[in-house]
């Protein structure tokens, strides 16, 4: 069925926030803005609806970065804090709906084309199996998707929130060393853009040298570029880390349908995370081995994935 008038959907992390319409079942007018220059959602949006002419707009769906509860959103790695139908009343809407971002990530995997899915190991995902999404970002988002009534069901859950398992001697002595500053050590802490910062820092820490500041951004370039071995060695735990989640994750739900890694950060490390201990360290489980070995894990390189899974928030 034909939209009579566009709908906006949104994907808003803890640093992005990405609009676009969609108009009779296409994106486009797809703007990217920075969150941190906004003081709230609403303000984003009517900025995002002046730069593309004020059209009449009635429905909007928004992928965000954080639990979705009652009526008030208070996201997790961002200030924005908001009533849901007070945000709908002042932008005059008919329908406002937020979904989790990884939940809505999760959505668009049925719907994407393969050639924006890049394989690392493992063999055939096996069609209306469980599939695994997670990704590091500003944050770590984790969802699911199940199989059931002929439909795809994500799975709402906050799995970049459980406790950080290390199996490593080098990552044991980086937790030890974070446990000092923080009581609980969960998975986002180090596999997430603050994440490659705190484990940078342990690393210069255990090396006896002095401690740098440098930007996620920065320790991603300097590691990839070979400039400050320490930075090389960040992306390679943080590659093994988050192989241990990924390989936890497809346990729990049985992913043989596949885990798929979108977020800012994997998807721009290229050939170093397929060569890295990404894979032997989601492998490696024990009697499990086999079992996941089998598994495919895929690399999402789309931007607009999420608004993808976000459009079908209106069937």
């Amino acid at each position: 069925m034909l939209e009579p008038v566009p709908r906006i959907i949104a994907d808003i992390g803890g640093t992005n926030a990405r609009f676009a319409l969609l108009s009779n079942g296409n994106i486009q007018d797809e703007i990217l803005l920075q969150a941190a220059d906004y003081s709230g959602f609403v303000i984003a949006v009517q900025d995002y609806l002046s730069k593309i002419g004020n059209p009449i707009i009635k429905e909007v769906a928004v992928a965000i970065a954080t639990p979705i509860g009652d009526d008030k959103i208070k996201m997790t790695n961002h200030n924005w804090s908001f009533s849901i139908e007070q945000a709908r009343q002042d932008l005059q809407l008919d329908r406002l709906i937020f979904r989790n971002d990884f939940s809505t990530l999760a959505l668009s995997i049925p719907h994407l084309d393969r050639s924006v899915c890049h394989q690392v190991g493992g063999g055939e995902r096996k069609d209306h199996s469980p599939i695994g999404v997670l990704g590091p970002g500003t944050g770590l988002g984790v969802s699911g998707l199940i199989y059931s009534d002929t439909k795809w069901h994500p799975v709402e859950g906050e799995g970049g929130h459980v406790s950080l398992s290390p199996v490593t001697k080098r990552e044991c002595e980086i937790l030890e060393l974070c446990l000092q500053k923080d009581e609980h050590i969960s998975a986002e802490r180090l596999i997430s853009g603050m994440g490659l910062q705190k484990i940078y820092q342990s690393l210069c820490r255990l090396e006896g040298q002095q401690e740098k500041y440098f930007s996620a951004e920065e320790i991603s370039e300097n590691g990839l570029n070979n400039i400050d071995k320490n930075c090389v060695e960040t992306l390679e735990v943080f590659c093994g880390l988050l192989g241990t989640v990924a390989g936890n994750l497809a346990l729990t739900l049985g992913a043989k349908g596949g885990i798929y890694i979108g977020g800012g950060i994997i998807p721009k490390l290229g050939g170093f995370f397929e060569n890295s201990s990404f894979r032997e360290q989601f492998e490696n489980k024990g009697r499990f081995t086999d079992y996941l070995k089998k598994i495919p894990v895929f690399v999402i390189h789309s931007p607009h994935a999420a608004l993808i899974g976000i459009s079908q928030s209106f069937d």
